[in-house]
């Protein structure tokens, strides 16, 4: 899922891995069949298709709780809960769905788990007594809970990774800045940086759904994930409306463009050929060294208290970022918003980021 738009199935199962999430009450219930080892068959939703397919059992209606749920399950048959797990309303149930629907689970509890979750189309739970397992059934999905442990060590690892593409995208990025001052950006510079852009995105929507299977015990990793990705989102779009072809054979839309970055596979992403055809430039490795110049849109982004729409008006009026760059005061006053005082802030502003990029390329 990491990296990729997710689809409708994709979003149910989120939905449903967050519900059973450690720190939530139906995790909690569900751990207490787990120990007891008397196995479950939960599910999380109830109307008249799940109506027909119950036979016997008994109606409770009333508020959920770990402790009753497990009480419940010592039970043979199925306990129904409302969707998002705050009553119980049926216990001993059995169910009974077509048995025409196909399954490649073999235990009857879970090939009951499985065609009820497709019938029905609501997520059901089977806790299995003599595997040790929780496995969640969603829109003709099979997942299987993992011990918040071994989840937390393939996070903390992606983590690490994500720390150190991070670090080599501030470097591409602070490389790109400078060389925008100098106005000797190439196609292979902007593919770079828009190329470790949607490595570090893809790392972190990974982290992301260990964060959803964590549940409470991944407050302290979200904290850093959000940290260490503030304002990639923000950098991505800057560098593709900086640089993205607005004329031509190759004009596309900014979300096209997207698009395409997101279609790419791990592997194509390392090329950097696909990466600048995605952005819309032409897909030749010579055309890799083809000079490019900005927009100017990802340097005024860095000027302090400058609203989007001024931002729009400059570029629109100066055409590029060598324009901008060479701009008095009273050039910048002649577009519609500017004043006196915001041209001087944004003539300092470009100065000290036009210094400070500088510096750190040479320094």
């Amino acid at each position: 899922m990491a990296g990729e738009k997710l689809t409708d199935v994709d979003a149910a199962l989120r939905a449903a891995i967050a519900q059973v999430a450690p720190g939530t009450v139906l995790r909690d219930g569900l751990e207490r069949i787990l120990r007891g080892r008397t196995g479950g068959l939960v599910v999380l939703g109830h109307d008249r298709t799940v109506e027909t397919m119950a036979s016997g059992g008994f109606a409770i209606d009333i508020d959920f709780s770990a402790q009753r749920l497990r009480e419940l399950a010592k039970m043979d048959g199925a306990v129904i809960c409302d969707r998002d797990a705050t009553k119980l309303l049926r216990a001993a149930v059995q169910l009974l769905p077509d048995p025409s629907i196909p399954t490649d689970e073999q235990g009857t509890r879970h090939r009951t788990a499985d065609r009820v979750s497709k019938q029905s189309n609501f997520p059901v739970v089977s806790v299995s007594k003599s595997m040790n397992t929780i496995a969640l059934y969603v829109a003709g999905r099979r997942y299987v809970l993992e011990d918040s442990g071994q989840i937390l060590s393939r996070a903390n690892q992606a983590l690490a990774t994500l720390e150190r593409y991070k670090m080599r995208l501030d470097e591409v990025s602070g490389t790109l800045s400078a060389l925008e001052i100098e106005d000797l950006v190439t196609v292979r510079d902007v593919s770079s940086v828009a190329q470790r852009l949607e490595m570090v995105r893809r790392i972190a929507g990974e982290i992301a759904d260990y964060l959803v299977e964590l549940g409470t015990d991944g407050r302290l990793m979200s904290l850093q994930l959000d940290e260490l990705i503030a304002g990639v989102e923000s950098d991505r779009q800057l560098v593709v409306r900086d640089y993205q072809p607005t004329h031509g054979r190759k004009a596309r839309t900014i979300d096209a463009a997207f698009a395409e970055l997101d279609a790419l596979s791990s592997t194509d992403l390392l090329d950097l050929t696909n990466v600048a055809k995605a952005i819309g430039f032409a897909a030749d490795l010579e055309l890799l060294d083809s000079p490019v110049s900005p927009r100017g849109f990802r340097l005024l982004a860095r000027v302090p208290r400058l609203p989007e729409v001024i931002i729009e008006r400059l570029v629109g009026h100066f055409g590029g970022l060598q324009r901008l760059l060479a701009a008095s005061i009273d050039d910048l006053q002649a577009v519609e918003g500017v004043g006196e005082a915001r041209a001087r802030t944004i003539r300092e502003g470009l100065s000290r980021l036009a210094e400070s990029s500088i510096l750190e390329r040479y320094v």
